[in-house]
């Protein structure tokens, strides 16, 4: 159906997803310690931005899959997906640690993000 959203972007199955073997949807046992480790991994945004770039590189089914869709909040899934890929931490942890990053730092973060996408874009025009 053209204009509803769904047929928005290209849809490949989750189990094609490289997210899913790097714990983006999994479970930790302590979360406080994940916590703090995403807490330090977000707030840096060089590192986090570099990792954001490894995702485009790396995981070409799943940045497909997630930037085709515009509605989609793109900044946090490359977020996500850049945590997950460097330390494996779970996306509901990494969402968790925003919050605790300052305004600077979700400012610098999200620029980070927006590059990774608009590399994609350019990659993928």
């Amino acid at each position: 159906m053209q204009g509803d959203g769904l047929a928005e972007g290209v849809w490949h199955p989750w189990w094609r997803w490289e997210e899913c073997s790097y714990n983006m949807w999994g479970n930790v046992s302590d979360k406080s310690y994940w916590l703090a480790k995403a807490i330090a991994f977000t707030g840096d945004a060089e590192l986090y931005g570099k990792w954001m770039l490894k995702v485009v590189d790396k995981w070409p089914v799943s940045c497909e899959h997630n930037l085709t869709k515009k509605s989609l909040n793109r900044k946090a899934w490359i977020g996500h997906a850049a945590a997950a890929l460097a330390i494996q931490c779970p996306e509901d942890i990494v969402r968790a640690a925003w919050a605790h990053l300052s305004r600077e730092q979700q400012i610098a973060a999200n620029a980070k993000a927006q590059e990774a996408i608009d590399i994609w874009e350019q990659r993928n025009a």
